[in-house]
């Protein structure tokens, strides 16, 4: 089995999918990278035109998340347990209104070689929602 020690310095790159459609069945496009670093992993996606990156800087337990787009300030996440991802965190972010949403990111290396960069919203009543997925190939 893979694991993310084993992709350390790896770079893939692919097309990003951005669900801004409330029922999740239209999705923006661009290109994107992944780079596996040992304790972060960093990735590039475009959103009308413009460049944007985030990161995962990966901790004991978790890790912070931020992107340059969905959250500048980064956020702390906890490691989810028992998941069979190379990464799966999750953590919450404040709603304009009302309870905190949560935000879940994995990746995972599928049994055909992409790299696969996920993201979900989680409303405060349970539902997930599509929000980010980002696969690639070596590069």
């Amino acid at each position: 089995m893979t694991t993310l020690n084993d992709l350390a310095g790896s770079r893939w790159a692919g097309q990003a999918e951005l669900w801004l459609d409330r029922v999740g069945n239209a999705a923006d496009l661009s290109d994107c990278t992944i780079s596996v670093e040992g304790d972060a992993v960093r990735y590039t996606w475009a959103y009308e035109g413009k460049a944007h990156e985030g990161l995962l800087a990966l901790r004991d337990g978790g890790a912070d998340f931020s992107d340059s787009w969905h959250s500048p300030q980064a956020m702390a996440f906890a490691a989810v347990d028992a998941s069979w991802a190379l990464v799966d965190v999750m953590g919450t972010y404040p709603a304009p209104e009302g309870p905190p949403w949560g935000w879940r990111i994995s990746l995972a290396l599928r049994p055909t070689g992409e790299l696969v960069l996920q993201m979900t919203n989680i409303t405060p009543w349970g539902e997930r929602g599509r929000a980010v997925r980002m696969v690639c190939t070596r590069a």
